[in-house]
This record gives C-alpha cells, sequence and structure tokens, in this order.
C-alpha cells in the first residue's frame, strides 16, 4: 500500500504524524490502541470505495507529541488544526477500539467538523480501572521504557512461529475457542495479522489510553447529533459487547450492528465481508459535498 506520510505542526509548536492514502471523499480514522498513521486494517477497501484516508498517529504513538494527550480535548483540537491545515471542512470518522473515546470525544465537540460517526469494536464506556488485572499487567509492560522490547520479543516470535503466536493470543481477541476461530481464518488473514503485529508499538500512547478509557461517557454520548454506525462482534474478548449496546442506546442517531464474527478484530475472517457491506451502506448513505470536502489531491497542494 502507497503510503505517504506528512508532518505537521500544530500552533503550540507539537508535532502531529499523519498520513494519507487514497483519493476522494476524506476519512478521518482514529486508530486503536499499540498502533500509528501506518495503521491498514480496512484501508484498501475505503481506498477502493472512493474514499481518502486521513490517519493521524494519535498522541504518545508514533511521532506525534505526547503532550498532545494531555487530554482528549487537547488531542481533538489538533486532529481539527490538521484539518483546517489540509483545507478540510468536514469529514466523516472512524474511531477503532482504544481510539473510540477520541472519535467520540471529536463528534461531541466539533458537530459541524464530523459529518458521520462510525465506532468499531471501539471502548464506549469506562473500560479498564486500576483494579483490572490487565490494567496492572499494562502498566508494567507496555511503559515507555520497557514496550520497545515486548514488541520486540513478539516481532521475533510473530517472524519464527507466527502460527503459535496466532493461536496463543486468540483469547485475548475472542470469547471463542480456538477451535471454532482457526476455520475463520484465511492464509490472507494471518498475513494481515502478522503485518499488524509487526507495525505495532506502544510508546507513550496506551498508558495514555488506559487513564482515558477510564472514564464514564455518557454525558458525551448523549450530546452527539451526527450519524452514527456501531459495529461490533459479540464474541469479543477485548471490549465487550456492553460498549456498543451503551454507545447506541445513548447517541440518538446511531445503528448498532452485532456482528456474529470471530472477534474484535473484525476486519477479518469470515464475517468480514458483511461488516464492509454495512460500513459502506451507511457511508454511501451520507453522501459527498464537493464543496465542502476536499479530494486528497487539494489536500496536498
Amino acid at each position: 500500500m502507497e503510503n505517504r506520510n506528512r508532518q505537521s505542526t500544530n500552533k503550540d509548536g507539537f508535532s502531529v504524524e499523519y498520513s494519507i492514502v487514497g483519493e476522494g471523499e476524506p476519512v478521518l480514522v482514529l486508530h486503536g490502541g499499540h498502533s500509528n498513521c501506518d495503521e491498514e486494517l480496512g484501508y484498501n477497501e475505503l481506498i477502493a470505495h472512493g474514499y481518502a484516508v486521513i490517519t493521524p498517529s494519535r498522541p504518545g504513538y508514533g511521532r506525534t507529541s505526547k503532550e498532545l494527550g494531555r487530554t482528549i480535548m487537547t488531542a481533538c483540537d489538533a486532529y481539527i488544526e490538521l484539518l483546517d491545515a489540509l483545507h478540510i471542512a468536514q469529514v466523516h470518522v472512524i474511531a477503532i477500539s482504544a481510539g473510540g473515546p477520541s472519535g467520540i470525544h471529536l463528534a461531541s465537540r466539533y458537530p459541524t467538523r464530523v459529518k458521520s460517526l462510525v465506532l468499531q469494536s471501539a471502548v464506549a464506556q469506562c473500560w479498564l480501572t486500576p483494579d483490572d488485572q490487565l490494567y496492572k499487567f499494562s502498566q508494567i509492560m507496555f511503559r515507555p521504557s520497557i514496550e520497545r522490547y515486548v514488541w520486540g520479543v513478539i516481532r521475533v516470535v510473530n517472524r519464527l512461529f507466527p502460527s503459535f503466536l496466532f493461536k496463543t493470543m486468540i483469547a485475548s481477541l475472542s470469547k471463542l475457542p480456538k477451535e471454532k476461530v482457526l476455520p475463520q481464518i484465511s492464509s490472507d488473514d494471518r498475513r494481515q495479522f502478522r503485518r499488524m503485529l509487526n507495525r505495532q508499538r506502544s510508546g507513550h500512547g496506551f498508558l495514555m489510553d488506559l487513564a482515558q478509557t477510564g472514564h464514564d461517557l455518557t454525558s458525551v454520548l448523549v450530546s452527539i447529533h451526527c450519524p452514527t454506525l456501531i459495529l461490533h462482534s459479540i464474541h469479543d474478548a477485548a471490549v465487550p459487547l456492553e460498549h456498543a449496546r451503551n454507545a447506541h442506546q445513548q447517541i440518538n442517531d446511531s445503528q448498532l450492528w452485532e456482528l456474529d464474527s470471530w472477534g474484535h478484530l473484525i476486519w477479518l475472517g469470515t464475517g468480514a465481508d458483511g461488516m464492509y457491506e454495512r460500513l459502506f451502506t451507511f457511508l454511501k448513505s451520507m453522501g459527498s459535498d464537493a464543496a465542502t470536502n476536499r479530494s486528497t489531491n487539494d489536500c496536498e497542494s
């Protein structure tokens, strides 16, 4: 995939790393945990359907300044400054996993800039708290002084024993037993999973995610008025289905599709085609406004 990275500097002198791929109506992707602007899952499909995909590395990830993540609202302001720099008046927003709260706050704070909101496997209520074992584990394994070595080991295992690593990680992604998951995963799915792991790092970002996803989002969710699509697997072990149901209950103009797919990574596996069908039916229903949404070529001029 062609990946055109750019650097932008916001008004306070901090850096926002981002990428743009594809041409057409702009979509702003707020990636999940351990990711960055080089994310790929679902991008070929968006490009094929005529969308320009803009992905900032969220604060603390990649080369985006961690200072922009001191609050979610500070980060949202930086995303809007990026859109201003690209001369984009309005975007569809896709918020993924731990990027869910960022998308939710962005749609709430800047209603005129967000044409629609899509939540994919997204955190949409209080997630991990200091009392949770996974929270405590993550505070140790993904602290900035250690995470590079953790991901280094993961990449070595991913290169030497990819099948073993995938099977080992199934329990963290799916509530289904691995015997039911494995037949749903093709060789191409496994290739995409390996590429995903090779891209991932935590930087300062994941601990910031943990600090910011431990809060109730009800007051923010109820203030969202843009059309919203919620896509979530009923078998998701990383972000429970209750997050999606809570978002649907609180957002007035929302659609919820509970997917009978294998787990958290809804872009992979036998259920992915159905997910994409619902996604592009929704985006197409939003229409296109050439007067307010510039093409990628316009953005880069």
